[in-house]
């Protein structure tokens, strides 16, 4: 299915790693211009390199911002549409959580913080700076990477499924506001994401280093009790999703969560 990329700009925020690097291959696979925009100026050039050998007919580029600094984020918009026109996609990627995972009442309010500006106010910066020119031309789309976490609360989780309660709380509440615009706002909920090898994920992840080609047999039997489909996901399969939701074949979805999670919950 062609989905109509073709001349249109995408910005994926944390475009060096895991989930996002896969956004970013995806939307080059199919032929879009891609901005990534990442504090991480050691591995996101290495994806955009990666993107742009695909051939897909588009421009990847790395644009360095910090998505917790409005400045810094608006700066980036600014030269994404001097480059390329406009925005028409914007995929809030960017998550961190503290490692190792910590009990909420032995966290430091500076932990808090940091997960509370890179899940939270991230996602509010990026999308009111695409929205100044989404809403003139009267088209968009914005997918909010948000997590199960957020869904259903996990333990040793507490602040990071706030903020992606958040996540998934602005997701509804802004696609009330701009679906007069034809802008469509979603949120797609992964839940065990594993990227498939080390070189796949920046110093800056939160992935503590773990890879599907070093899982243990005892991490995998616990998979097959967690995970009805019997694995956990690879970055492909949520990146799947998100090109989709983000695409003109899926104009019709908007305001919702969706869950890329293996049957770990069934909400």
């Amino acid at each position: 299915m062609d989905l109509g990329y073709k001349g249109k700009t995408a910005i994926v925020t944390g475009g060096s790693s895991n989930i996002n690097r896969a956004n970013v291959l995806a939307f080059a696979k199919e032929g879009a211009n891609v901005v990534i925009a990442d504090i991480d100026d050691k591995q996101a050039p290495k994806v955009a390199a990666e993107a742009n050998a695909l051939g897909g007919g588009g421009k990847i580029v790395f644009i360095k911002t910090d998505v917790a600094d409005p400045a810094s984020v608006d700066a980036m918009v600014k030269e994404t549409v001097k480059d390329f026109g406009q925005v028409d996609v914007l995929v809030n990627g960017v998550g961190w959580l503290d490692s190792p995972w910590g009990l909420f009442m032995e966290q430091k309010r500076e932990t808090w913080e940091k997960m509370v500006n890179l899940n939270l106010w991230s996602v509010f910066n990026c999308t009111r700076a695409v929205l100044e020119q989404m809403i003139p031309r009267k088209y968009g789309k914005i997918c909010n990477i948000g997590s199960e976490a957020g869904r259903i609360g996990e333990f040793r989780q507490v602040v990071y499924s706030a903020c992606k309660g958040g996540v998934i709380g602005f997701t509804k509440a802004i696609a009330k506001e701009v679906g007069r615009y034809s802008i469509n706002v979603n949120c797609v909920c992964p839940a065990g994401v594993i990227p498939e090898k080390k070189e796949h994920v920046s110093e800056l992840s939160m992935t503590q280093g773990v890879t599907q080609d070093t899982l243990s047999e005892d991490m995998k039997k616990m998979q097959l009790k967690l995970y009805p489909i019997g694995r956990v996901a690879v970055p492909g399969d949520v990146a799947n999703t998100v090109v989709y939701v983000c695409s003109d074949a899926a104009s019709f979805i908007h305001g919702q969560t969706i869950s890329v999670n293996g049957g770990y919950s069934t909400l």
